[in-house]
């Protein structure tokens, strides 16, 4: 699926967050889109996957605008690995990944032996099939975010959306995450927190800051030491390591704290 998104705007509480923001992610691609605290990132990743409405600009996938496609049919698309995910419930996991199902029945359909597969091949590819009957409360917040990454693995859409999605996970897991998001045949767009997870993983990449894209391109040319200057107010040195990979060290502040 090929998710583009034209002259996106938001307006928050009064307070415009995102400023005519274009993105464009290529079937089977994995993009990443990057900035600081309170640039617009996770705002962006809501317009796309309908939880706000943008004011302006529109969203669509594969030509056909998003707001021409129902709830449930959109649901069918695009599925979600947010950073929040509380439940007031005593679910067990297992019933967690289940509703990852719900787009694909009618109302009062029964799980099926294929919704049953489907989650229980969902929980083994993240590592949590012997977690199937612990309530999802009482995992840690890695255990968690593996599991509502089940959820979205279960809902079998072509496009995967994640918001921060290594967020509460050592690094085993954040690797083992991306692993996993990596070799799935889907288009993913993700918001990442952590620039060197960027440069490992993202076929492209989409700088934000103050609700604008200021760059945009493969991780050798967004990942530059000017660019980490103008967006994060810090200097970094961007190298290769032994086998290739583009690497960011940080220097500490000029300032100190003595």
């Amino acid at each position: 699926m090929e998710i583009r998104a034209s002259d996106i705007q938001a307006v928050l509480g009064g307070s415009q967050i995102l400023r005519g923001v274009d993105l464009w992610a290529e079937r089977g691609e994995l993009v990443g889109i990057i900035g600081p605290n309170g640039s617009g990132k996770s705002t962006l990743l809501k317009c796309i996957y309908r939880v706000l409405q943008p004011t302006g600009g529109v969203v669509y996938l594969d030509g056909r605008a998003l707001s021409e496609y129902s709830y449930k049919q959109s649901a069918r698309q695009v599925a979600v690995v947010a950073q929040h995910n509380y439940y007031n419930f005593d679910f067990s996991v297992q019933d967690v990944v289940m509703m990852g199902r719900a787009p694909h029945k009618r109302a009062l359909d029964r799980d099926n032996a294929q919704d049953h597969q489907m989650v229980a091949q969902a929980l083994k590819t993240v590592g949590m099939a012997d977690f199937a009957r612990r309530s999802f409360a009482t995992l840690s917040g890695g255990e968690q975010q593996r599991v509502i990454l089940a959820r979205a693995l279960a809902q079998d859409t072509p496009c995967l959306i994640l918001d921060e999605p290594t967020n509460h996970l050592d690094i085993k897991f954040q690797l083992q995450l991306m692993d996993i998001v990596k070799g799935l045949d889907r288009t993913v767009i993700a918001a990442i927190h952590d620039l060197n997870i960027a440069a490992m993983y993202c076929d492209r990449l989409y700088a934000v800051k103050e609700g604008r894209v200021v760059a945009d391109g493969t991780p050798e040319e967004v990942l530059t030491p000017e660019l980490i200057r103008t967006v994060y107010e810090v200097e970094a040195e961007v190298f290769r390591d032994r086998e290739g990979g583009l690497r960011i060290f940080y220097h500490p502040s000029a300032h100190g704290s003595g």
